[in-house]
């Protein structure tokens, strides 16, 4: 029995309008899918797969023997891009997390916390939810009256009721892995984009009487998916204000955080002052 996790990373990423592959797109110096690997490794994964596509050997390039690579020819969902994995994951048993590449600022403390409330529940499936005052287009999460998870419902297939609920799907979840693969293998594509989607299996599941949880984020910023320019900023600035503060109590001194901008990797001794305009980029140490 193991622990595993899958990163979904084989979107082109149109919207970004760029020759860089979507999750190569750095934050904080460092790209989103490497923000995202580090967190399953430092949760405790013992094997991390990335499904890739468009960039593959971009982000073999990049990752290296870190993960180990499943190739998803055509993009015709999540659903279908999980089950590129199973001749390789199907009949292992274990719990496996699965995270999208162009979310970096999720983090190892969090996928640990919903690992182990998973495994506590004993559930099928585990789904990281947010409450959000404004959840706009997102998809809903439809709980019992026991709290458990009974669909996730998108938005434009709501009833005035179920719209207006505010907790949604992050696009994150814990699996049993055989159930999972099990699951995967009777979602079909009968649907608008004619896509396979892993928010299928947690209905099938339900049906099926499994005990599917939803688990909310503490930080809703661990949430943030980036799919275009204007987002890549928006996570740089939750990322740059997560670093800073990680330095100040590790007591840096930082005059003015808004004007100070610290790559991933920095490392700062206790009683060094940052001032104002500083930009300390890759391996610098102080």
């Amino acid at each position: 029995m193991g622990r595993y996790g899958i990163v979904l990373a084989a979107g082109k990423g149109k919207r970004m309008k760029s020759k860089t592959y979507k999750v190569l797109h750095p934050v904080c110096g460092k790209p989103m899918v490497g923000h995202v690997t580090e967190a399953l490794e430092q949760a405790g994964m013992d094997q991390i797969y990335v499904i890739v596509g468009h960039g593959a050997e971009a982000v073999r390039a990049y990752l290296g023997e870190r993960a180990t690579y499943v190739m998803q020819e055509e993009q015709l969902g999540t659903g279908h891009a999980v089950l590129q994995a199973e001749s390789q994951l199907a009949e292992r048993a274990g719990p496996i997390v699965i995270v999208c590449g162009d979310t970096p600022l999720i983090t190892s403390q969090t996928i640990a916390k919903l690992v182990e409330e998973h495994e506590a529940d004993r559930a099928a499936a585990t789904v990281m939810t947010a409450v959000l005052e404004d959840p706009g287009s997102l998809g809903r999460i439809i709980r019992d009256e026991e709290g458990n998870v009974q669909a996730i419902v998108e938005h434009k297939d709501c009833t005035e009721e179920q719209a207006a609920i505010k907790e949604i799907n992050t696009g994150t979840y814990i699996f049993d892995n055989r159930k999972l693969f099990a699951a995967l293998g009777k979602v079909t594509n009968e649907n608008a984009q004619q896509e396979y989607y892993l928010t299928d299996v947690i209905r099938i599941l339900c049906d099926e009487g499994e005990i599917v949880k939803g688990a909310p984020v503490e930080d809703i910023a661990e949430t943030v998916g980036v799919n275009d320019r204007a987002a890549l900023a928006e996570a740089e600035r939750f990322m740059r204000e997560r670093i800073n503060k990680r330095h100040m109590l590790n007591g840096v001194t930082i005059i003015d955080p808004a004007n100070t901008y610290i790559e991933s990797d920095v490392v700062i001794g206790a009683d060094c002052v940052i001032h104002p305009g500083s930009s300390l980029k890759g391996k610098t140490t102080i």
